[in-house]
């Protein structure tokens, strides 16, 4: 039994958090019940280490007593322009459900969250129904607009890509939830979802959106991109090399190792009760107790963009190691996957 009041469970809801569309409405839910939330990713390229962004959150939502389930999209991987077939699909799908069981048993979340695959219910006949219906209500401009931020643009677009925001959007109702949680480029989809399910005699959800950590590079963190990200199979030596590597100089902060500092590392650290420290070249060991700390102390010029650059190497290391080993353990898995 969650013993939390309303307002702490507002609060832990929303933390964090970059956007809230419904504010209103979610205060009136937790007056009634524990609300049930999904977070659906589309199995596609291999997860990276932004991925701690949703699943700290959904670890926030778990606390504060909501019901949570996880939306394994294989098919909306098929319909994101074609980035890989039915059977490369299948096995990513079982790697995507290895890997966040285990990074949110790393999280020390292990009940409290339902794993469910796409192709389990988008199948069904009434669901497939609802698709043609909310598909003869969209344009061919809201669609290509819902999906812009999230599904690869062509000039001449596959209709394959404008189906996929009805499907995001009907999946609210058929997963039986009162809120969706996505990242602030899932937004136009969203905003789609409140305009477009009502249309179908369906209530309009709560849509939760979190931070988005930029790439290595400065632009998005990306599957597709191996140069933005450091993926949770990528071994000491090379997320080190990749850390090494970025934009960062004395006292600015326009470098994209803050924000993993700020949303990655200082809260997984938390939850693994490990100290944030940073060894200078002269010795001197600083220790953290918050990411304003050490911002603070950057921007003042007390840590060389070198010494920052090494730690956060290594604490990044720490924290990938045991959700890499586990998955090296199963490493016929990721070669059929991902044909490595």
């Amino acid at each position: 039994m969650n013993k939390l009041s309303k307002e702490e469970k507002f609060y832990l809801i929303t933390r964090n958090l970059k956007e809230i569309l419904g504010s209103d409405d979610l205060r009136n839910i937790i007056d009634r019940k524990d609300p049930s939330v999904y977070w659906g990713t589309a199995t596609t390229g291999k997860p990276h280490i932004a991925y701690f962004l949703p699943l700290l959150k959904i670890k926030d939502f778990i606390d504060a007593g909501c019901e949570v389930k996880i939306l394994l999209a294989d098919i909306h991987a098929f319909l994101d322009n074609l980035k890989a077939n039915f059977d490369e699909i299948d096995s990513r799908t079982e790697y995507y459900k290895l890997l966040i069981t285990e990074t949110l048993k790393m999280l020390n979340v292990t009940k409290g969250f339902t794993l469910v695959k796409g192709s389990d219910f988008q199948t069904g006949k009434n669901y497939t129904l609802d698709l043609y219906k909310i598909c003869s209500l969209t344009s061919e401009r809201d669609a290509r607009k819902a999906g812009a931020s999230v599904v690869k643009q062509l000039d001449n677009p596959l209709i394959s890509s404008l189906i996929y925001p009805s499907m995001q959007a009907l999946d609210e109702e058929y997963l039986d939830v009162d809120i969706q949680f996505g990242g602030l480029d899932q937004r136009k989809i969203f905003t789609y979802a409140m305009k477009y399910l009502p249309k179908l005699g369906y209530k309009k959800r709560i849509h939760l959106m979190n931070f988005m950590v930029p790439g290595l590079n400065g632009d998005k963190m990306s599957a597709s991109d191996i140069n933005s990200k450091i993926d949770f199979m990528d071994d000491e030596k090379t997320i080190k090399n990749k850390i090494k590597k970025c934009f960062c100089e004395e006292g600015n902060i326009d470098t994209g190792l803050l924000p993993l500092l700020k949303h990655v590392i200082f809260p997984v650290f938390n939850i693994l009760g490990k100290r944030v420290m940073i060894k200078c070249e002269d010795g001197k060991e600083l220790e953290f107790g918050n990411y304003e700390m050490l911002e603070k102390i950057f921007v003042e010029r007390k840590v060389h963009p070198l010494d920052l650059k090494i730690a956060i190497g290594e604490m990044l290391n720490v924290i990938v190691e045991p959700v890499r080993k586990e998955m090296m353990k199963h490493s016929e898995l990721v070669k059929k996957a991902y044909k490595k």
